[in-house]
């Protein structure tokens, strides 16, 4: 019987050390990009593909996460007070977004750590974990186009994009034979082999995995029985190659645009072209754009 994805798996424990001094006191999961905090814009997609329940994995100094999803009635009544609806209605529609559970990730033990550690929310079942620093934009939400693959095929399926040659070292990548699926023959990839940060030379591929999977629920004992590496963190990259030993694992080329906010550069990028989009801000932010002499 297909199974339904009805959760997603946020981690948000890391201690976001790019963006120091800004995420000394405050997580990187909440810098905004516009107005919204990086997390939110992940949260949006995961409600907008379908999902019912958002799972987010925290640490210390991480409460912000949570109060901003939370109800805040002192604001609620100061706006109500005002007589500013707009701002209410926005404030309360964030709160009523979600059924939302918290776990906190003790240590930084890897990725695939912080997936482990959801085993009792997530049960067994099929879920999503969606990685807030990928901000994705799309006319379709990237995660919806999975759980689209999923209902078709029943397995585990990965987002991945095209980079360039030279740049695939800092992505993971797949080796994988094209599949068939919906009239085209280079969207979808059974994968063969995950390849971490290879060198230009030895890559598999330029597809490149990116923050979004849907998992399904074997992953965990997968993940229970690797062995940490290095630096004594269980990366998710290694479960999910245990995973391939007894099930077919996918891999789809999503259509969207992918922005690294976990990057300096990248969140600068992602902030201009989100708000470039919008429409109560994109056409005087353009002219603005337009006046620099650069």
């Amino acid at each position: 019987m297909q199974r339904v994805v009805r959760k997603a798996v946020f981690p948000a424990a890391g201690l976001g050390t790019r963006f120091l001094p800004a995420t000394k006191a405050q997580p990187k999961e909440m810098l905004p990009l516009v107005d919204k905090p990086i997390i939110q814009y992940g949260v949006e997609e995961a409600l907008a593909s379908g999902v019912e329940n958002i799972i987010i994995v925290t640490g210390r100094g991480k409460t912000a996460i949570e109060d901003h999803f939370d109800v805040s009635f002192e604001l609620e009544h100061q706006l109500e007070s005002q007589g500013k609806t707009a701002e209410l209605e926005m404030v309360r529609r964030l709160s009523e977004l979600i059924h939302v559970s918290y776990i906190r990730q003790k240590e930084a033990l890897g990725l695939g750590h912080a997936v482990l550690v959801t085993k009792e929310l997530v049960a067994d079942e099929p879920f999503a974990v969606v990685l807030a620093d990928d901000v994705i934009w799309s006319h379709r939400p990237c995660l919806r186009q999975l759980m689209d693959v999923y209902e078709q095929t029943g397995h585990s399926v990965l987002a991945v994009m095209e980079v360039p040659g030279e740049n695939i070292s800092s992505y993971g990548a797949i080796a994988g034979e094209p599949v068939p699926f919906n009239g085209s023959t280079d969207v979808l990839y059974r994968v063969d082999d995950m390849v971490e940060k290879p060198p230009p030379d030895k890559a598999p591929s330029n597809l490149a995995i990116i923050g979004r999977y849907i998992l399904e629920p074997e992953i965990f004992s997968c993940l229970a029985s690797t062995q940490p590496g290095s630096l004594g963190e269980i990366q998710l990259t290694d479960g999910i190659r245990r995973l391939m030993e007894q099930r077919p694992v996918y891999a789809y080329r999503f259509e969207g645009v992918r922005y690294d906010a976990g990057d300096k550069l990248g969140f600068l990028k992602a902030t201009v072209e989100l708000a470039l989009r919008r429409e109560d801000l994109g056409p005087a932010f353009r002219n603005y754009l337009k006046s620099l002499q650069l």
